[in-house]
């Protein structure tokens, strides 16, 4: 079940006797749970109605005894789970295993809602055990698989979740936050958050609202240093460049040059693309919002192959330097000006 599904079933009050959260990403995990937790039961209710156990410290039997109470004064009692892929024994090995969990998820109790948080992983589907977990979950309650947000995607998330909070983004400030803010879903919604403060309802996230509460800036960042060397701007490009050398904390050699051989391959790639008349599918081979295939056509027109060749081997050789190989004593910040240079000349 999609996680807007799952949470518009939520607000509308409609629980489950079961929900097994499971996979890579937390934040999604902790949402549900997070919800769940606050608005199942009223503040008087959970004193003897809400448990929250932790996988490390807990066996099956203890879980299972814990959702076979009944309520007391509530409709419902809540038990949350969190670290459950820390629970011994979860899913027991061999072909006659049996387990007290399956045998309750396959009949939970209807007044309890049980919430499994099994972050970083995923229970193994092809054990029978597994399978009739899976299985038993999804006949009762939500059965969701939270994936990590792939890089290439996460401008298009955030753009998405701004949307979906009553806010607007437009792709190359949601790329800018994406570059710098990582691939860490609660880090991206604690910094929104704090855009929200001084913004309405409808409103649009901005560059200069971004460098106010956030402290990324709107002129000295890796997508104006691509725009810069785009256009031959080479002013700019050193203008640039000199802010990075001076602060190498917020602007680290190793994701210059991660961000700069990404943007030059996907030129690459459009010229291929063009080469083979089918660069109607280019954003979609590249991987890329639409909105940004005119730079990579400008990328295309003003660098042949011999010199995007020459900077895919540059921008190998900065990133060796940047790691000690060939190279005894150059700074990182002269790492990232003679790369520069060699870019634009």
């Amino acid at each position: 079940m999609p996680i807007r599904n799952i949470l518009a079933d939520l607000r509308a009050g409609k629980y489950k006797p079961v929900y097994f959260l499971q996979g890579e990403e937390p934040f999604y995990i902790d949402r549900i749970s997070d919800y769940i937790a606050e608005h199942a039961l009223t503040e008087d209710e959970r004193s003897f109605n809400q448990s929250v156990l932790y996988g490390l410290d807990s066996d099956v039997g203890a879980i299972v005894s814990e959702a076979k109470r009944f309520p007391m004064m509530a409709q419902r009692q809540v038990v949350i789970v969190k670290e459950a892929q820390l629970i011994r024994n979860l899913i027991p090995s061999g072909e006659d295993a049996t387990s007290e969990l399956v045998n309750y998820l396959e009949n939970p109790l209807p007044s309890t809602v049980l919430v499994f948080c099994h972050k970083y992983k995923k229970v193994d589907s092809r054990k029978k055990l597994g399978k009739r977990l899976k299985t038993a979950v999804e006949k009762h309650g939500v059965f969701f698989t939270s994936e990590k947000v792939k890089d290439y995607t996460l401008p298009n998330w955030i753009s998405e979740h701004v949307q979906t909070l009553g806010y607007h983004i437009d792709p190359r400030t949601a790329s800018i936050l994406a570059e710098y803010l990582g691939n860490d879903l609660a880090k991206i919604d604690n910094e929104l958050g704090k855009l929200f403060i001084d913004l309405q309802k409808g409103g649009s996230i901005t560059l200069d609202l971004i460098e106010q509460h956030i402290g990324i800036s709107k002129d000295f960042n890796v997508f104006e240093l691509q725009n810069a060397i785009l256009n031959r701007d080479v002013q700019k490009a050193n203008r640039i460049i000199i802010h990075f050398s001076k602060n190498q904390k917020e602007h680290p050699i190793m994701m210059l040059t991660a961000t700069l051989y990404g943007f030059f391959f996907k030129i690459m790639m459009l010229q291929y693309l063009q080469k083979n008349n089918r660069a109607n599918e280019a954003a979609k081979v590249m991987k890329v919002n639409p909105y940004f295939i005119k730079d990579y056509q400008l990328g295309a027109r003003n660098f042949t192959q011999r010199k995007l060749r020459n900077i895919i081997g540059y921008l190998r050789d900065a990133d060796n330097k940047s790691k000690g190989i060939n190279n005894p004593s150059t700074d990182a910040g002269d790492l990232m000006k003679e790369l520069v240079f060699k870019i634009m000349h």
